[in-house]
């Protein structure tokens, strides 16, 4: 069922077309990304779909009973409420529903069950009945509370005001809230941001499980991967269509980029035959017509256009002024935070030349200011860092602090190597795509990846030997991504680097640092070698707890015990989840069966009966809503 299609849909701006003649459909059940380089119209296209801006030409068909839900990069949730309050709001009909019933199961216990007035009352009970669970009516808190445990918001109570959370809380509670509006269509623009790796690991099994279609535009490929069943490329102005994940777009637009050359190549070599022909014979009294006809022919001819390879991407190489010591760093028993405010304490671990450490762990765990710590902008609150011999530190700050907003682009790098000529910034920084008068742009006018782009650029120049990245590959398209990639693998240097990418960790880190409450856990390859390690310690401490129930060996409190009975509680938990999940359900269909059982008459019409029935109802819900206190403890 196509829930939307899209046809010739054209946008200019200042006359200039962004997207021509875009043919975009949406079918039911489909999830859908839309990829191509920043700049080039995603964004665009999911705002003229979502009906945020109009378009020039073209058409969108919706019918209209089809809902569109929209998240935009910037969006944010604005409200003087609480969390839960602002949740509550997706269920505002729901609740005027359940008062309603209230009311009317007040109304039925004052009126004759022999009167024709109380069957009226009880059909229309029983019908409100039904469209209240269809709109979540026994499950919504249940609902609620799952959606924002999952995007952490427990860690800061459900009670907490709006107005005190940060914009990246903002924005995923924005998310949240839209994910449990549950539209026909959900259009997600970058979704991912803000997110830590375990959310967007949930989101992506929410996702691929949505009855409804999904739109989103992302440059996170592992989650592109994860979860497409369609991607549509965008790239000089026109939208093209593949089946399949990121993956087989890639392999399928290489195959047609072959195909098209070799078909370019054939007309090409026809082309320069008839033309050879033509000029050889035009002239000729015997030849003329044939020649004449040829040229008729070539006129006629419907030229391939030669296939363009976009390389319009950043030109970045990572080089070193000298070698650092095989000893790069070493951390002992150290503690982080802000204003004697411990975030994480207990950390110890050590780097050597040539690693690449990826620092993992889940928002608000302290990676950013351990990697602060490690580059002396902020003083360690207790421990000790050891830094190597010969070691020149570069450190690329998320948040681009290190920018002068003032300054113009040209500025802002020729003031740190004020040795180096004009022409020389100026073709670096057009290396990083800074052309013509994008030099004398100020900072602040900057877009997040030009902001990117720039500190990449500055920080190539000082040619360190230690890299500290805190997400480097924020705000970078694909191809940028992969540009950093190539020139990360080849660095002569150590890098130690945060990233909630997945396919970036893949491809550089040669060793994973897990950071949780009780310290970091050190990982041996790239975050596919950590996942798979992950899942075999998982599978042996089950055996292991499972070997040991048989046994009924009492446990020694040891470090390691507790954190093997912490395993064994989260196993007993999961366990505990299943059998709530089954007893709700007991509760439902039960609850349901005795509502319908007030609508037949040998019960409506018997006053002991009824009053039985209603009872067990009234006894139901309660348990039903005890049941899910409990499921929404464990959850």
């Amino acid at each position: 069922m196509i829930l939307l299609q899209t046809s010739k849909l054209t946008k200019l701006y200042s006359g200039t077309p962004i997207l021509e003649n875009v043919q975009f459909e949406v079918k039911k059940g489909e999830r859908i990304a839309v990829v191509g380089r920043n700049g080039a119209g995603k964004s665009t296209l999911l705002k003229m779909i979502a009906d945020e801006i109009d378009f020039d030409s073209g058409e969108i068909h919706k019918p209209q009973s089809v809902i569109l839900g929209y998240f935009a990069q910037s969006s944010h949730v604005n409200s003087d409420d609480t969390i839960y309050n602002e949740m509550l709001k997706v269920f505002s009909k729901t609740l005027q529903l359940k008062k309603q019933l209230e009311e009317l199961s007040l109304k039925m216990a004052e009126i004759d069950p022999t009167t024709e007035a109380y069957l009226k009352i009880i059909e229309q009970y029983q019908n409100m009945n039904h469209q209240f669970e269809l709109m979540s009516g026994y499950t919504y808190e249940a609902e609620i509370n799952n959606i924002l445990n999952r995007f952490k918001f427990n860690e800061i109570g459900f009670d907490q005001k709006i107005s005190n959370l940060s914009g990246g809380q903002k924005t995923r509670l924005a998310l949240a809230k839209l994910l449990l509006q549950k539209p026909d269509i959900l259009i997600l623009d970058e979704p991912t941001n803000h997110l830590d790796i375990d959310t967007i690991e949930w989101l992506e099994g929410y996702l691929k499980k949505y009855s409804g279609a999904v739109v989103i535009v992302s440059h996170d490929r592992f989650f592109i991967d994860q979860i497409a069943t369609t991607i549509y490329e965008i790239e000089y102005r026109k939208c093209t269509k593949y089946k399949g994940n990121y993956s087989d777009y890639i392999d399928q637009k290489a195959v047609a980029y072959s195909s098209l050359m070799k078909q370019y190549e054939k007309q090409q070599k026809e082309i320069s035959k008839m033309e050879d022909f033509i000029s050889r014979n035009i002239v000729r009294a015997s030849t003329t017509k044939q020649a004449q006809s040829r040229r008729k022919k070539l006129e006629k001819m419907e030229r391939i256009e030669i296939p363009k390879i976009n390389d319009k991407s950043i030109g970045i190489t990572f080089e070193i002024d000298r070698r650092s010591g095989n000893d790069v760093l070493k951390v002992e028993n150290l503690s982080v935070g802000y204003d004697n405010q411990v975030i994480t304490d207990d950390l110890n671990f050590q780097i050597n030349r040539l690693d690449r450490v990826a620092l993992i762990g889940p928002n608000g765990i302290g990676k950013s200011t351990i990697l602060k710590t490690v580059a002396q902008t902020l003083p360690p609150l207790k421990g000790d860092i050891y830094y190597g011999k010969s070691l020149d530190m570069g450190y690329f700050d998320q948040e681009q602090a290190n920018l002068n907003s003032s300054n113009t682009v040209l500025n802002e790098v020729w003031n740190c190597f004020p040795g180096r000529l004009e022409k020389d910034i100026r073709t670096l920084l057009g290396n990083f795509l800074f052309t013509g008068d994008d030099v004398f742009k100020t900072v602040n006018q900057l877009s997040g990846g030009e902001k990117v782009r720039l500190t990449l650029c500055k920080l190539m120049l000082e040619k360190n030997n230690f890299l500290l990245l805190d997400e480097p590959t924020n705000h970078l398209d694909i191809d940028s991504k992969e540009m950093l990639e190539l020139s990360l693998e080849d660095y002569e240097g150590t890098v130690f680097f945060i990233s909630h990418d997945r396919y970036f960790i893949d491809k550089i880190a040669t060793r994973v640092l897990e950071v949780t409450p009780h310290g970091v856990t050190s990982y041996i390859g790239n975050y596919s070698d950590y996942t798979e390690k992950k899942q075999q310690l998982a599978e042996k401490e089950a055996a292991l707890q499972a070997e040991n129930s048989k046994k009924n060996d009492e446990p020694t409190i040891t470090d390691y015990q507790k954190q093997k009975e912490q395993r064994r509680l989260e196993q007993q938990r999961k366990r505990q989840l299943e059998d709530i999940e089954t007893k709700i359900s007991e509760y439902e269909e039960e609850l349901a069966y005795n509502q319908a059982e007030l609508f037949k008459e040998e019960v409506y019409l018997d006053t002991q009966k009824s009053a039985e029935v209603q009872s067990r109802i009234e006894e139901l819900e309660q348990l039903l809503a005890d049941a899910m206190e409990t499921w929404e403890s464990l959850a």
